[in-house]
């Protein structure tokens, strides 16, 4: 039975199938950050709990007050790394396209993403940072900001840091994993390339960074529960309609090829998170957009669903 950590109610517990027991049950009395930071000698005490018969007859987990397990210290997100996705995101939406691509026939277009697409599978991984001030949790409402006309939603599975990481092989990356999540890399679509001849590139602060756009959770899933990260459902209904149903085997970097560049970069630290991509089905590619009063609700195999309401800002 899948076991992880969590924030109800403040307090971190431990889930266990569907029910959560507080972690003080077992006299253990510090916050998720300090346990990642702990996570070697935390883990194996996790195993041994999730077996405490208390949890029969313990509180549902669905039914609680569910927040932010943490605010991560830092988030990284790995784009372009569905091909199904950038094909979607291009043939869908006409703000997204360079003015080579407007140029071209619809097939021409679709063999140039294509093309761009498999040279990028054998590159370097593509990651840019969100702001950890975008964190939310998983029942809590993503605000649409008023400057933002097409909202959109990037189901994805998050990579939690359970190790100061720093100049690992991608051989290795794993070891320095603690857990699993369920993250929404929330996009103002528009914004991501400017059409006032001022950017530079694209301009990630605009097009990721606004409150709210990161919800996160409801759990963080040790590794050890998870059979094989490469072949888990992700799915994003929206209202009930369902419109991203993928899996992660599309994955073009994998995970330890993203451990491998970022830490070859920056210190990754424990606690934060790495947002591994997003598969097709984003509303880019079907001209669908957030709005106010709609509900998304997403899940990954195993690691829990999130329901977040939108709301106009103001």
């Amino acid at each position: 039975m899948t076991h992880g950590l969590a924030n109800v109610g403040g307090q971190a517990v431990l889930v266990s199938g569907d029910t959560y027991l507080p972690l003080s049950h077992w006299g253990e009395g510090r916050g998720l950050p300090e346990l990642l930071a702990d996570w070697q000698s935390v883990a194996p005490r996790l195993a041994e709990w999730a077996g405490d018969a208390a949890f029969e007859g313990a509180a549902s987990f669905d039914d609680a007050d569910i927040r932010l397990p943490y605010r991560p210290g830092q988030v990284f997100c790995t784009g372009a790394n569905y091909k199904k996705h950038v094909v979607g995101l291009i043939m869908g939406d006409p703000s997204m396209r360079t003015a080579e691509h407007e140029n071209m026939s619809e097939d021409e277009r679709r063999q140039k993403v294509e093309a761009m697409m498999d040279a990028r599978a054998q590159a370097l991984p593509f990651c840019f940072i969100k702001l950890p001030s975008c964190a939310i949790g998983a029942r809590d409402t993503v605000v649409l900001p008023s400057n933002v006309e097409k909202p959109d939603w990037e189901l994805e599975l998050g990579v939690v840091i359970g190790k100061r990481t720093h100049r690992v092989s991608a051989q290795d990356a794993m070891d320095h994993v603690a857990g699993f999540a369920v993250v929404n890399d929330v996009t103002a679509r528009e914004h991501i390339f400017r059409k006032d001849g001022s950017a530079i590139g694209a301009d990630w602060l605009s097009g990721k960074c606004f409150p709210t756009f990161l919800p996160f959770g409801p759990m963080i899933v040790p590794k050890d529960q998870i059979a094989d990260p490469y072949a888990m459902n992700i799915k994003l209904s929206v209202n009930g309609k369902v419109y991203q149903d993928e899996s992660t085997s599309d994955m073009m970097a994998s995970i330890e090829r993203q451990i491998e560049y970022l830490s070859h970069r920056v210190m990754l630290e424990p606690g934060d998170v790495i947002c591994t991509g997003s598969p097709y089905g984003n509303g880019s590619a079907f001209g669908v957009f957030l709005k106010d009063g709609d509900v998304m609700e997403g899940t990954i195999t195993g690691l829990g669903t999130q329901r977040n309401p939108c709301a106009a800002e103001g």
